[in-house]
């Protein structure tokens, strides 16, 4: 079994399905198949969960149903989402005959793609390739579930969870904490997965907040995705870039457009689009110039009156010497309030 693969024997046609059955399957590091090979990891999984003998369980990504079978055990029904149809084979057929099958129900397609049913809980070891898109299609889901418990990258789970003035405190991090309360509930080893990743893994357990907090989510997230650019750098030092004030000016003057206009009757909407959320690159989605900073003197009149507004909101919520790097959910939200009283918008 090193290296990923089962010792396989040259197969007659008679035994080969057998041989199947038996696991002699071939894992993809580069599809993110890490299988749980740990019986008593798999306990703690499903132990810290907290199921509920009625729970509609959602499992993404099963593999050969290691966690599977556990999970069957002490829910109600599980769902599983599986990409490989060499997995789902494996799975139909490990369950096929037995008291468990008519509970199980597999869905062969990618989960990013596919429409997810009700379920009460999401429990999964999941790609890692897929974790960032994967953590805000959760969250977005409707009816909101209870709690996922998902094995995600080290470094991955613990940007969910790092605080203000961690080093890993990132847009990751506000953006989950913002929909979600998010724990690290145990470190897992490289070992415990057959064939083992190249780093150490981690299960956080991530509950969605009731009721969310009442905030446009795109104007949330293009704020908060400009602060974490430089996430060092002062906010004054940010909001003089050319780049920022050009944006934000151009946005205030759209919305003065729009108002003249009337409403446009997409705010309900726009309030509950996670989209862009969870974009694989994280942090570098907007690029800036630290040279070119808007000075007092450079600046035509408007320009300058503009940037004097921006400074302005920073200086009345005590926000032009700090870093985003320090700022809690509470002071995004604040300054948020601040610019858009303003009628200065960030989507």
């Amino acid at each position: 079994m090193a290296g990923g693969k089962m010792k396989k024997e040259k197969p007659s046609h008679g035994a080969s399905a057998l041989k199947h059955y038996q696991g002699g399957v071939t894992f993809h590091k580069s599809k993110g198949q890490h299988i749980l090979k740990n019986p008593m990891l798999v306990d703690s999984i499903v132990e810290k969960s907290g199921i509920k003998s009625t729970d509609v369980i959602l499992e993404i990504g099963p593999g050969t149903g290691n966690l599977t079978k556990k999970l069957l055990e002490a829910g109600k029904s599980v769902i599983a989402v599986e990409v490989d149809p060499r997995m789902v084979l494996e799975l139909q057929r490990r369950f096929q005959g037995t008291p468990l099958s008519s509970r199980l129900k597999v869905i062969q397609g990618d989960v990013l793609k596919c429409e997810l049913p009700y379920f009460d809980i999401c429990v999964a070891n999941i790609p890692y390739q897929i974790s960032s898109p994967l953590t805000f299609k959760l969250l977005a889901h409707r009816p909101l579930f209870r709690c996922a418990v998902i094995m995600f990258q080290r470094e991955f789970a613990m940007r969910l969870v790092a605080q203000p003035g961690d080093n890993l405190y990132c847009r990751l991090s506000v953006n989950t904490q913002l929909l979600a309360r998010v724990s690290h509930l145990l470190k897992v080893g490289k070992n415990n997965f057959r064939p083992p990743p190249k780093v150490d893994s981690s299960v956080v357990r991530i509950e969605p907040r009731k009721p969310l907090p009442p905030v446009n989510f795109k104007e949330w997230d293009g704020l908060v995705r400009l602060c974490f650019n430089r996430k060092n750098k002062t906010l004054g030092s940010i909001f003089r870039q050319k780049s920022v004030l050009s944006l934000l000016e151009k946005n205030y003057k759209t919305v003065q457009a729009l108002q003249l206009s009337g409403p446009s009757g997409d705010d309900a909407e726009a309030e509950m689009d996670l989209t862009g959320f969870g974009d694989a690159n994280e942090d570098q989605s907007m690029e800036l110039d630290d040279e070119m900073e808007v000075e007092d003197g450079n600046a035509g009149g408007e320009a300058s009156d503009f940037k004097a507004k921006v400074l302005n909101i920073l200086k009345q919520g005590n926000f032009e010497d700090k870093r985003s790097s320090q700022l809690t959910q509470v002071d995004f939200l604040y300054l948020l309030s601040l610019f858009n009283k303003a009628g200065i918008h960030f989507s």
